[in-house]
């Protein structure tokens, strides 16, 4: 990752501004978006008083970002010296009163119930594959030094202290991975086939080591089937992903193609679609992911990660980072990881 490029700042960044274009966007439909915010090309970073505000997606990212840094001060990154404080930083979450921002019921329950001694894989939502898991996971994308067993088990594990479907797991860790690998120069247009690879690799691996007996609350026969059942929904969805990238119409709503991002790992691919369909424009990235008729705020901050992977920190205009709010942690943050 090149100083020049900063992209952890870039990432971050990218994130909160698309978190926060699509927070008025979220739970309406293309035409009710467009009759609020005007023309999708044009749609301005909304700001009350100054701030441009950002949802629980934003909240829960640094959340784990600061659950990381605290972990790694302590030494390499490891399963038991992660759990603990991202745990304890999702527990504040939880308890804040700035936690009123349409958060996610399967985050709520989860966190309430890790708010205690008991193990974390049995406060895990076992059914929940939504895209809460996979939203805030781009921490992991950027943390320079890390193996790629190190990466992938962190996180899966960051996922599975909310949501244990194995699909979050794994659209959680293709996440991560597209961040690095955008981080690392990647071009864009092989991107979806390196994913792709990635899951084929991967199919047959549970983290134990991360995960521990986390499988044994699922239906599944064993570990192997578990894990398997999550990559094999991923790669359904990177297939039609890799189909319609060159060829989808931009003035169509993403989710049309790729599906409304509710879930884990439609909100990785119509994110994915939203950045490649403008990779070298970042803005118009973040204002289609905006403009859908799906989880938009999600998508959104999901693209706007991709493109500032991808193109760093001058990616986005100075007009909007000073106002995004929680500017100075993500550029903390940003700058920890760039360094």
């Amino acid at each position: 990752m090149t100083k020049q490029k900063q992209a952890a700042t870039g990432t971050l960044m990218g994130l909160a501004l698309g978190d926060a274009l699509g927070f008025p966007t979220e739970f309406n439909d293309v035409p009710a978006i467009l009759a609020k915010c005007g023309p999708w090309r044009t749609m301005e970073l909304p700001v009350t008083r100054g701030t441009a505000y950002i949802t629980d997606d934003t909240q829960m990212t640094l959340a784990l970002a600061r659950g990381i840094r605290t972990a790694m001060d302590r030494g390499p990154l490891a399963p038991l010296r992660l759990a603990r404080p991202v745990r304890d930083e999702f527990v504040d979450w939880y308890h804040s009163p700035e936690n009123n921002r349409a958060p996610g019921n399967t985050c709520l329950r989860a966190c309430m119930l890790l708010d205690g001694d008991r193990p974390w894989q049995d406060a895990s939502q076992i059914g929940s594959k939504g895209c809460g898991a996979n939203m805030r996971v781009a921490p992991l994308g950027l943390v320079p030094g890390l193996s790629e067993e190190q990466r992938a088990g962190a996180a899966q594990l960051q996922a599975a202290l909310t949501h244990g479907h194995p699909t979050g797991l794994a659209a959680s860790d293709l996440t991560a991975r597209a961040v690095w690998l955008l981080a690392q120069g990647v071009d864009p247009a092989g991107l979806v086939g390196q994913l792709r690879s990635y899951a084929y690799e991967n199919r047959d691996t549970y983290h134990e080591r991360w995960l521990g007996d986390l499988w044994t609350r699922s239906q599944d026969p064993s570990a192997l089937h578990f894990v398997r059942r999550g990559w094999d929904e991923c790669l359904a969805v990177l297939e039609r992903l890799d189909s319609v990238q060159r060829t989808a119409d931009p003035e169509l709503d993403p989710c049309t193609y790729t599906g409304d991002g509710w879930i884990a790992e439609e909100a990785l691919a119509t994110g994915l679609l939203c950045f490649l369909l403008f990779p070298g424009d970042p803005l118009t990235a973040l204002r289609r992911a905006a403009c859908t008729r799906g989880d938009s705020d999600s998508i959104a901050a999901l693209a706007g990660a991709f493109a500032g992977a991808h193109l760093g920190a001058d990616a986005w205009p100075a007009e909007w980072t000073a106002r995004i709010e929680h500017r100075d942690e993500l550029l903390g943050l940003g700058a920890l990881w760039d360094a």
